[in-house]
C-alpha cells in the first residue's frame, strides 16, 4: 500500500478549530513537521480539509 509524506508548510494560527485540530490529529504540531501515514480514504479526508497548510509527497 502507498504511502504518503504529510509536511506542515504553513501556520494554523487564524485557522478555523476543525482544521487545527485536523492537523493535531494527523501529528503536525509545527512548521516542517513532517509525518508519514498510510494512504487510506480517512486520512485522504484530513488532508483534503487542511491542503492549504500541507504539503502532500507519495512515499514507497
Amino acid at each position: 500500500m502507498a504511502r504518503l509524506k504529510v509536511t506542515q508548510v504553513r501556520s494554523e494560527i487564524g485557522s478555523k478549530r476543525n482544521q487545527r485540530e485536523t492537523l493535531r490529529t494527523l501529528g503536525l504540531k509545527r512548521i516542517n513537521d513532517v509525518v508519514v501515514k498510510e494512504d487510506r480514504p480517512e486520512i485522504r479526508g484530513m488532508i483534503f480539509t487542511v491542503n492549504h497548510l500541507v504539503k502532500i509527497e507519495e512515499v514507497e
